[in-house]
């Protein structure tokens, strides 16, 4: 079974001014750099059959973790090996492709785990997804940023 998902901060913590600070600014134009590094900080979590593969206790920008999370989906979709990594921390998730089994280690953690690469892809789709609603519903204008909208899994 796997799990991903975020939330975002709450109200009147740090993180949360990452995104208040979006709705001051054109968000048609934010830098791919800016999203990645200034804007959008939740909670995420990915486990992946009882491992904790992103922990859900700190905060990371979600316009990152998607952009990677994309790539990975895009890489594993074609049959190649992929990675999973974080602007802000030095930890690399590696994706091993294996036919219908994907095999997820982490550069930092002795854990492996091998999950089904249909519902792993399925996962990071809706993952992507779910950013996309959720960012363009927040901020509408967003839908018009190319980086935004190429994180729409559609």
């Amino acid at each position: 079974m796997i799990h991903l998902s975020f939330e975002l901060p709450i109200v009147g913590s740090p993180w949360r001014d990452t995104w208040d600070r979006a709705t001051q600014v054109n968000p048609a134009v934010i830098s791919e750099m800016d999203l990645c590094y200034e804007y959008f900080g939740v909670r995420a979590e990915f486990v992946a059959d009882g491992v904790e593969v992103i922990s859900g206790e700190g905060c990371v920008t979600l316009v990152d973790l998607a952009l990677s999370l994309r790539h990975a989906l895009n890489r594993l979709s074609s049959g190649e090996d992929s990675a999973i990594g974080f602007t802000e921390n030095d930890e690399v998730i590696r994706l091993g492709y294996g036919g219908d089994r994907v095999v997820i280690a982490s550069s930092k953690h002795e854990w492996r785990v091998s999950v089904d690469r249909e519902e792993l892809l399925g996962a990071f789709f809706e993952f992507l997804r779910e950013v996309y609603r959720h960012l363009t519903e927040f901020i509408p204008a967003l839908a018009d940023n190319p980086v935004i909208w190429g994180l729409s899994p559609e």
